[in-house]
């Protein structure tokens, strides 16, 4: 099996997963660090206001491999042996620090612990806390819970596993991950500086804290051309084209302006994708300066997009174990090599198809990306 397993590359992947969920693999158990929150104080050994070198020496030394303007004021440090992130101010003071699901240090809150736990029995027992102290709890851009009077807020990770050959592979279940921050952050954690330098919540879709996941009866059925097309969409089409093929406009649009460099220079809004929320797809264009954007590559949204079977696999909404499982057979009796991305979406080989994992609150269900022959995928 081994020799039909192939990597892509992971340019373009976002900085905040680079690295997450390596560590845990030869992590004995029970070897997790206990942590605990003294709200807009600091977590565990780390307190707000910190140098970066203070953080290291606090974290017995251990080195941020990788980085971006650390010690230099604004910028972040990833501490991959530990399972954190810390984020800095102007004044390369901490300010925030986010703790991974898989292999982070297990934080408690008086008596709740907030780490690599059902997201839904948090989020009760944070409510619960809450009430207690008379604190309020909102909900955040990714439908967890946020507490400004504790500097908290949640969030939610595929949860990973090894198979018997010690390959990672990917589970059903949605664990807890949370990110912590100071005082002059905590009325919008994830929206203030330099948090939203180090990951940008903007370029995701907001989710106001329920995931509803249509039945196979609601989903029409779309048939799907490796490399040319999927239901109604050809790759090569225009926005305009791709809009009318759905008959609906879209609900949301991502793009960029022309970062002036050299080879670019400035110019106007680059768009880079639509989301079509009836449908359940993402349109996902090729575009550059002077190259007006054209249909690349689309998404089927898990929740509520379309089923597209390949060989017989149903990859639409379906729990992503009995996908991944589904593929690694086909690859087994179809002698193909099996893709596997930078955040574990498996694909066969050569077809340009990436089965991906999306949240259906606990638990995860599958969705899927189809590109056309020239699209670069990365996450």
């Amino acid at each position: 099996m081994a020799d039909k397993i192939i990597g892509r590359m992971c340019r373009g992947f976002p900085e905040r997963f680079v690295g997450v969920g390596m560590p845990w693999w030869n992590r004995r158990p029970g070897t997790r660090a206990h942590w605990v929150l003294e709200p807009l104080i600091g977590v565990g050994p780390l307190r707000f206001g910190m140098s970066p070198d203070q953080v290291a020496t606090a974290l017995d030394g251990a080195v941020a491999h990788v980085s971006q303007g650390l010690g230099s004021g604004i910028g972040w440090g990833r501490y991959g042996d530990w399972g954190l992130t810390a984020v800095y101010g102007e004044d390369s003071g901490l300010v925030a620090v986010a703790v991974d699901a898989m292999d982070g240090p297990l934080v408690r809150l008086r008596d709740v612990e907030l780490i690599a736990r059902v997201p839904s029995e948090v989020r009760s027992d944070i409510h619960d806390l809450a009430r207690r102290e008379g604190a309020s709890v909102r909900v955040n851009r990714s439908g967890d819970p946020e507490v400004e009077a504790w500097g908290v807020s949640m969030g939610t990770a595929l949860e990973l596993g090894l198979s018997p050959e010690g390959y990672m592979q990917r589970q059903d279940a949605m664990i807890t991950d949370a990110l912590f921050v100071s005082p002059e952050l905590a009325a919008d954690p994830y929206g203030a500086e330099p948090v939203i330098r180090w990951w940008d919540v903007r370029e995701r879709e907001p989710n106001a804290g329920a995931w509803p996941v249509k039945t196979e009866g609601e989903r029409p059925r779309w048939d799907w051309t490796p490399l040319e097309s999927i239901g109604p969409l050809r790759f090569g089409m225009s926005p305009s084209q791709v809009a009318a093929a759905l008959n609906e406009q879209p609900a949301a649009r991502h793009g960029r302006y022309p970062y002036g460099e050299p080879w670019e220079g400035p110019g106007e809004w680059i768009l880079h994708g639509d989301r079509f929320d009836t449908t359940g797809v993402t349109a996902h264009y090729s575009c550059g300066r002077g190259w007006p954007p054209v249909l690349g590559a689309v998404t089927v949204h898990g929740r509520t997009g379309p089923q597209v079977e390949f060989d017989g696999i149903r990859l639409i909404g379906m729990p992503v174990s009995a996908v991944d499982a589904a593929l690694t057979q086909h690859v087994e009796d179809s002698g193909r090599r099996l893709v596997i991305g930078c955040d574990g979406d498996l694909g066969p080989g050569g077809l340009q198809m990436y089965v991906r994992a999306t949240r259906a609150g606990d638990v995860a269900v599958s969705e899927a990306r189809f590109c056309g022959a020239e699209w670069e995928d990365h996450g």
